[in-house]
């Protein structure tokens, strides 16, 4: 990265930064890059590409938060980024775009020298590290992706049968799946025993509401409306739902837990040795293995 110097890319991850506090919830990567793109000038050699393939732009960027996000300010989980709490303080705190910047890079280098095995700062040794980590996560970002985009164009009926599946294989016994048509509030009906005599039974709300606003308290009031003193709501919503949602749900005295696309899919992951041929079909995933740096 020797032909973009320290203050411009300051200036690049402070104007990310400046992105991703304005969104609480986080920003897909890709959507995070775009806004960036957008909200800066980008030099001729920024808006080039490598010769050996790949954006000078993206790779920049993606470079330099591999330090914030060894020095505790920026969170990558599932394609999705987002400033954390020590992230915005130090916004807020260091307003000189290059000492932002290199404020992150000590505290990278610190972490690196508290590893096993450990080495002393070295440009080289810093460049192939942090290439293996960008590898990586834009490999786990194509998968998310995919994988999110496979579950939106999923018929709501399929994605339905989808989530009962996966409490079969969680070792609940489905009692009921909601045949096409009004379902009065509930997807799926669940126990813990196959005659249902062991409480409490599970009630199950399914949208596939993947380009959707996330369900808000309205909504989540909706089906907690139909759980009776006995129940146990299950709301899986594929778009999420908003912070006041959450802890309406939180706070309830009603038991309910929410699931996300990321908390379906984490699921589906952990229970897939459980799931039949038929089950595994409507998601079939498979692990790939790669060599990346300490984490």
């Amino acid at each position: 990265m020797a032909d973009v110097t320290k203050a411009r890319t300051g200036h690049l991850i402070r104007k990310l930064f400046e992105i991703l506090i304005a969104q609480p919830d986080g920003m897909k990567a890709a959507d995070a890059l775009k806004a960036l793109e957008q909200a800066v000038q980008l030099t001729d050699y920024e808006a080039g590409d490598y010769s050996s393939g790949g954006r000078r732009f993206e790779r920049i960027v993606r470079f330099a938060t591999v330090s914030c996000v060894k020095a505790g300010w920026l969170i990558k989980h599932k394609g999705v980024w987002s400033a954390s709490d020590e992230g915005k303080a130090a916004f807020a705190s260091i307003k000189d775009a290059e000492a932002f910047y290199r404020q992150a890079e000590k505290l990278y280098w610190k972490w690196r020298k508290a590893q096993p095995a450990a080495l002393e700062e070295d440009e080289a040794e810093e460049a192939a590290e942090k290439s293996a980590v960008i590898t990586l996560e834009q490999a786990e970002e194509m998968a998310w992706k995919e994988i999110e985009d496979f579950l939106a164009e999923m018929p709501p009926y399929e994605f339905q049968d989808l989530v009962a599946e996966l409490l079969k294989a969680m070792d609940y016994h489905v009692a009921w799946v909601a045949p096409s048509g009004k379902d009065g509030g509930v997807d799926v009906i669940a126990y813990n025993d196959p005659l249902g005599t062991r409480p409490p039974r599970i009630k199950v709300q399914v949208k596939r509401n993947a380009n959707s606003p996330r369900i808000d308290v309205v909504g989540l009031r909706s089906f907690m409306a139909v759980l009776g003193d006995g129940d146990v709501g299950l709301f899986v919503a594929l778009s999420g739902f908003t912070k006041d949602a959450e802890l309406e749900a939180r706070q309830s005295h009603r038991r309910i837990t929410l699931l996300d696309t990321t908390k379906l899919v984490e699921l589906w992951t952990t229970h897939y040795a459980k799931l039949d041929d038929g089950a595994r079909r409507r998601l079939p995933l498979k692990p790939v293995w790669f060599l990346v740096g300490e984490d």
